[in-house]
């Protein structure tokens, strides 16, 4: 933990937040529906390419390790940039930087969606994930300032949470359809106008951004080194198994990784408006919701890809029959996200995110026993990870957010979701690689062998969940 530095900002209070002055309770309905469009777009385009790959791979001729970086690059970038997205949305406006981002994200779909050559596809998709990098947080952050601390913010938060869940495996669904009866190429379009009716509703709906008052300092070098860290490190990951563990190029991105992060860590404690506050990083609620979303990122981004690959690979089901099997999962979180703000109130969100957590675990447990031919009722357990994922998605964000000052929540919601999608990312090349590692190609013992590693994920967010559970002294807690 790095040594805490003096600070111009003052500490964040634990007192509750209250409504916003110009936000009345009456607008409150529309910003958020607003919000959730967003939401539910961004997540939308993380899963909803998993189901085109295969045809992607054939119509740009693409070689299979190439691929993933389809997926790999809007991970990387949007993991990246989200932190600077947040402080960003902190100290330019979080209205403005949510119109910014959304008419980024259409802007670059339309160009993935008419992209013929697969460098051109792969850069479109890290401009997307730049702009939903600016969205997510900005998003998020408008949530936890124009509610309420307590039972109204943690529904808020619910819907948000209920609403991308649904988005991810919604993504499988309308992936599957869009490629079966169009093209591929639709799963990029179909976000252009609804981000840009979105962004052009934004004023009229959440009101106009004030202009700035106060000369503003990004920190453009830590969000430079802080995304080359996680660069190479998904490079590492996804690599390992092509070049070797030990290959020189793997081990040289490990260790430029590590160095690039303690250089950021260093290079916070003296920038006048860092990306991370150092003092921040004490606050034990912050720490435990970023770890949780990490892991959750890491078995819910290998999972979606996995069981892609699996249903029209292994069992040769078609595009529209896979996104179908796995839509009860998106079903299930929706209704996990609904009803987790009210069991929260029950048992407690530590208590909550012991449960989800363990429910997840024990659906990839029994995934582990994937059938080697046909379809099986086995699959129909992914309403357990569901469950377990839109609840601990739910309970990360309101321990992280939760005593913080309103002037720190973008960056909150920045970086909540960045170690969610690096999670996401490391997830989307670890648990693919685990399953080429273990069949030597396309295999159903590689992907039993891909969910035992989700599931070693979520037993490791269960202890976390269990260890935050404990009494801790007043002095610690948040």
């Amino acid at each position: 933990m790095p040594v805490t530095a003096p600070s111009n900002h003052p500490e964040p209070t634990t007192t509750a937040t209250p409504a916003r002055p110009g936000n009345p309770p009456r607008r409150q309905p529309l910003q958020l529906a607003l919000i959730l469009v967003a939401a539910f777009m961004v997540v939308l385009d993380f899963s909803i390419v998993n189901v085109a790959l295969p045809s992607i791979e054939r119509e740009l001729r693409m070689p299979a390790d190439a691929v993933q970086w389809i997926v790999t690059g809007y991970a990387i970038s949007f993991g990246g940039l989200l932190i600077l997205g947040g402080r960003a949305a902190d100290l330019l406006g979080r209205r403005r930087m949510f119109v910014i981002g959304l008419v980024a994200f259409a802007m670059a779909s339309l160009a993935g969606g008419l992209a013929q050559d697969p460098v051109l596809l792969i850069a479109a998709r890290v401009v997307q994930g730049a702009g939903a990098a600016i969205v997510a947080p900005a998003a998020l952050s408008l949530i936890t300032t124009g509610f309420p601390e307590g039972p109204e913010r943690t529904r808020a938060i619910g819907l948000y949470g209920a609403v991308s869940s649904v988005g991810f495996v919604a993504g499988q669904v309308l992936g599957g359809v869009l490629v079966q009866f169009t093209s591929w190429r639709a799963v990029f379009l179909v976000n252009v106008p609804v981000g840009l009716i979105a962004a052009a509703l934004s004023p009229a709906v959440l009101g106009r951004a004030a202009a700035a008052k106060n000369k503003i300092r990004l920190d453009v070098r830590g969000a430079l080194l802080i995304t080359g860290a996680v660069t190479l490190v998904v490079f590492a990951v996804s690599q390992g198994v092509v070049l070797g563990w030990t290959s020189p190029l793997v081990i040289a991105a490990v260790v430029v990784a590590a160095a690039a992060t303690a250089v950021f860590m260093r290079a916070e404690t003296r920038h006048p408006e860092p990306l991370i506050r150092p003092s921040l990083l004490h606050r034990k609620g912050l720490r435990d919701g970023t770890t949780l979303a990490f892991l959750l990122g890491l078995w819910n981004g290998g999972e979606m890809l996995v069981l892609s690959l699996y249903l029209q690979q292994v069992l040769h089901e078609s595009p529209l029959f896979t996104g179908l099997i796995i839509a009860p999962q998106g079903v299930v979180g929706f209704a996990a996200g609904v009803i987790g703000p009210r069991l929260a109130g029950k048992i407690g969100v530590r208590r909550l995110l012991v449960l989800t957590a363990a429910a997840a675990a024990a659906g990839f447990l029994v995934l582990t026993q994937l059938p080697a031919a046909g379809y099986s009722p086995v699959l129909f357990v992914v309403t357990l990870i569901g469950f377990g994922t839109a609840g601990t998605a739910l309970g990360s964000t309101v321990l992280a957010s939760r005593g913080m000052a309103d002037a720190d929540q973008g960056l909150v919601g920045g970086m909540i979701n960045t170690s969610r999608q690096i999670g996401a990312a490391v997830g989307a090349a670890l648990l693919p690689a685990v399953a080429v590692s273990v069949s030597g190609g396309i295999g159903v013992s590689g992907d039993r062998a891909a969910m035992f590693a989700a599931a070693l994920a979520a037993l490791t967010a269960t202890i976390v969940a269990w260890r935050a559970a404990r009494p801790v002294p007043a002095r610690a807690a948040n």
